[in-house]
C-alpha cells in the first residue's frame, strides 16, 4: 500500500474515534465484549501511535520473519476471548482510556502529525525493518504496516458498530492488503477449499472461515 494511503487510514480511524457518538459512549461496553468503547477507541488510535513509536526505534540487525509467520507465532491469534493474552489487551486498553477521550485523541493527533515524515524517511533505515518488542521479532517495514492496517480496518468496524454509526470506507489499496492478509490467515486455519466455497459457493461453505 502507498504510505499516503496508510496515513489516510490512520486519519479516518482518528476521525471515527473523535466522533460525538464515541465520546458519548466512552464508558459503555463496546462490540468487543469486555472492552469499553473508550478502550476500543484507544486501541484503534494507538495503531498509529505504535507505528510512530516503533519507527522511531533503532532497527535491530536480525532477519525479519515473513508476514504470515508473524500470525503463526503470535499467541493472541488462536487464543480464546477469555485467555490471558486477550484479557490483558482489553484491560490495558481500558486502563489507558481512563484519561478520557480528549487525552486519547490528543495523543492520536500528535502521532498522526509525526507519521508522514517517518514513513517518508523509512527507506533510509538500514535494515529497513521494524522490531516488535512485545513479540520479540522483526518484520519488514511494509509488512509491519500491513499488520497495523489490518488492526485499523477491523477495529474501525468494531468501534462503528459499538456506537451505531456507519463503518467508514478506507483507501482501496489498504483494504486490498488487509483482505489479502485475512484471506491468507484464514486459508492457513481452515484450508483452501473452505475459503473458496465461502467466497463463491455459499451453499457448500462451512460455517466459519474467520481468520482470527
Amino acid at each position: 500500500m502507498e504510505h499516503a494511503s496508510f496515513v489516510d487510514a490512520a486519519r479516518i480511524a482518528l476521525d471515527l474515534a473523535s466522533s460525538t457518538e464515541v465520546k458519548a459512549g466512552w464508558l459503555e461496553e463496546s462490540s468487543c465484549a469486555g472492552m469499553s468503547v473508550g478502550g476500543l477507541a484507544h486501541h484503534l488510535v494507538q495503531q498509529a501511535g505504535n507505528t510512530v513509536r516503533l519507527l522511531e526505534m533503532e532497527p535491530v540487525a536480525e532477519p525479519p520473519i515473513p508476514l504470515l509467520e508473524h500470525y503463526a507465532r503470535a499467541a493472541w491469534v488462536e487464543a480464546g476471548p477469555d485467555d490471558e493474552v486477550n484479557v490483558t489487551i482489553r484491560e490495558g486498553a481500558d486502563a489507558a482510556a481512563d484519561t478520557g477521550p480528549d487525552d486519547v485523541i490528543a495523543h492520536g493527533t500528535a502521532a498522526l502529525e509525526r507519521l508522514p515524515d517517518l514513513l517518508r524517511d523509512h527507506h533510509r533505515r538500514i535494515p529497513d525493518q521494524v522490531r516488535i518488542p512485545w513479540q520479540g521479532w522483526s518484520l519488514s517495514t511494509s509488512d509491519f504496516l500491513v499488520t497495523r492496517a489490518m488492526e485499523i480496518v477491523v477495529h474501525a468496524d468494531d468501534l462503528a458498530s459499538s456506537v451505531g454509526v456507519e463503518t467508514p470506507d478506507f483507501p482501496d489499496d489498504v483494504v486490498a492488503d488487509v483482505l489479502a492478509l485475512l484471506s491468507a490467515v484464514a486459508v492457513r486455519r481452515h484450508g483452501q477449499v473452505a475459503l473458496v466455497r465461502a467466497l463463491s459457493r455459499p451453499q457448500r461453505a462451512p460455517g466459519d472461515v474467520s481468520a482470527f
